[in-house]
């Protein structure tokens, strides 16, 4: 690994995916966030870490990039005393909002970032009190709710809606704050973090070999793309091998965790533009999806099927036919459903043009998965980091320019598409052998690294082992993060009845983001 123009130290990571890591001072952290704008890389994530010993305190912030080669972790540690680091934002706009999270959650700051709002913290605990850190302990006292300084916009005939934080259904709260006037939208501001339940501190309380299942349920639509990034940065960090048959299982999961989440999106997306009869038929075939999900794998949505060192549950010859059938059935069904999306007027006129985000500001804004796709960011882990088995499967990467909600919906069709392809090829070509091996912890210690292509985009863990074989730190990383404040763009100039379609289009997570 080489990020241009810089000689650092890398070091790989035993991993399925490429990832370096090497440790950096504060000018080398700075220029190679320049380098790797300029290279074309992308910033994955970016999080802080406390490692104290010994009665010292030691904390360090890292940052994971994503480069042609593979991933590079960078670790940044922090002088004693001095809990501040460059700030990255200039470079990577939205590395602010995990910036401010660091903050909140470690009280490391970057110098020079412009928002230093609370972003996580909303009044739960004091500010005194940073959750991450290793002497904190529980704290009963109640936090200071403050009035959230929203940025305003002034003029005749402006004025503010509020929406949220909760909505109707079950949906997790997030407040949006718009400025419009009349119905056209000036700007919108987010506020999350509503969420938050102290997920990455209940980590360093779990067994390591156990702790997939907490990761497993970071987010309930992704749990295969989360535990799979888990254990892999699990294995990475035992230097566990795992056999193949278990690399093509998880594989397996991993696409039809793809295809349930389409369908179900699909399906709300007809319905926010008043065709409800889409909502009703891809519904359907969501359901008849998960129900043979739960007949293979026990669970509708297959958690806890992956485990350290390979799969819990495997897939015989009879229900791999079985999938291959229901995949031909459901493909058939969705090119029909396709078409009446495609002919229908009314819905394609509320699909084209809306929530449109141009190619040069999505990479401007870093936007990733599958949104980024429709706006031509063509980033997909099974294309351009091919790990087992995807290295022998040949994915067709889905790709538009349009940028808007009908190209959106489209990739989510090409996507759909081809993972049923993806579901037939893997229960064709399975090889034999085992399902699973043991991992063993590492005596001193170590760190790990897994990254994933979820359905909605890059999921990605960083795990920090102690020498003791308990977790020291457990990062876990959703794609919303980059992609939540796109749609503070996507939606400007739209009227105020397109947001819930704009929004869908994207469907982002809140739980994943509110760790």
């Amino acid at each position: 690994m080489r990020i241009p123009g810089l000689d650092l130290p890398f070091a790989a990571l035993p991993a399925p995916v490429p990832v370096w890591r090497a440790t950096v001072d504060a000018a080398q952290w700075q220029a190679a966030a320049v380098a790797v704008a300029q290279a074309g890389g992308r910033l994955v994530a970016l999080w802080g870490s406390d490692r104290s010993a010994g009665g010292d305190t030691l904390l360090a912030v890292c940052a994971a990039y994503a480069l042609k080669e593979g991933m590079a972790w960078l670790d940044l540690p922090l002088a004693q005393g001095r809990a501040s680091y460059p700030d990255l934002s200039t470079v990577f706009p939205f590395a602010a909002r995990m910036e401010r999270a660091a903050a909140d959650l470690l009280g490391i700051t970057a110098d020079g970032l412009a928002d230093t709002r609370p972003w996580l913290n909303h009044g739960a605990w004091p500010g005194d009190f940073l959750p991450l850190r290793q002497q904190a302990a529980p704290d009963a006292r109640p936090g200071t709710p403050q009035d959230y300084p929203f940025v305003r916009v002034e003029g005749d005939g402006v004025h503010e809606i509020a929406v949220g934080p909760v909505h109707a259904g079950i949906i997790e709260p997030g407040h949006f704050r718009f400025s419009v006037v009349g119905e056209k939208v000036l700007r919108l501001e987010e506020r999350l973090g509503y969420t938050h339940k102290g997920t990455e501190r209940r980590f360093t309380t779990m067994p390591p070999l156990e702790a997939h299942k907490l990761a497993g349920r970071v987010a309930g639509d992704s749990t295969v793309a989360f535990a799979w990034a888990f254990c892999m940065a699990l294995e990475s960090a035992c230097g566990c091998t795992v056999p193949d048959r278990a690399h093509w299982l998880r594989a397996l999961m991993l696409e039809r965790e793809r295809v349930a989440n389409h369908l179900n999106d699909l399906g709300f997306l007809g319905n926010d533009a008043a065709l409800g009869f889409g909502l009703a038929q891809f519904s359907r075939l969501r359901e008849d999806w998960l129900r043979l999900s739960r007949e293979a794998y026990g669970h509708r949505l297959m958690m806890d099927g992956i485990v350290p060192g390979g799969v819990a549950v495997d897939v015989d010859a009879a229900m791999g036919e079985r999938f291959a059938r229901h995949c031909d059935a459901v493909e058939a069904e969705v090119r029909v459903l396709a078409g009446i999306y495609e002919s229908h007027a009314g819905l394609q006129d509320r699909f084209a043009t809306t929530g449109k985000v141009a190619p040069d500001l999505a990479a401007q804004l870093g936007l990733t998965g599958l949104a980024g796709r429709a706006s031509g960011q063509g980033a997909d882990l099974r294309c351009d980091q091919r790990w087992l088995p995807y290295d022998r499967l040949a994915v067709n990467r889905a790709l538009s320019t349009q940028g808007d909600v009908a190209a959106r919906v489209a990739v989510r069709l090409h996507e759909t598409f081809e993972s049923l392809r993806l579901v037939r090829e893997i229960c064709a070509q399975m090889p034999g052998g085992d399902i699973g091996a043991v991992p063993q912890l590492p005596a001193r210690g170590g760190v790990g690294a897994g990254w994933v292509e979820g359905w909605r985009g890059e999921v990605f863990v960083a795990l920090e082992l102690r020498a003791d074989g308990s977790i020291g730190r457990c990062h876990c990383h959703d794609p919303s993060w980059q992609n939540w404040p796109a749609i503070e763009h996507a939606v400007m100039g739209n009227i105020v009845p397109d947001f819930p379609l704009i929004n869908k289009s994207f469907n982002l997570n809140y739980s994943g983001h509110d760790l």
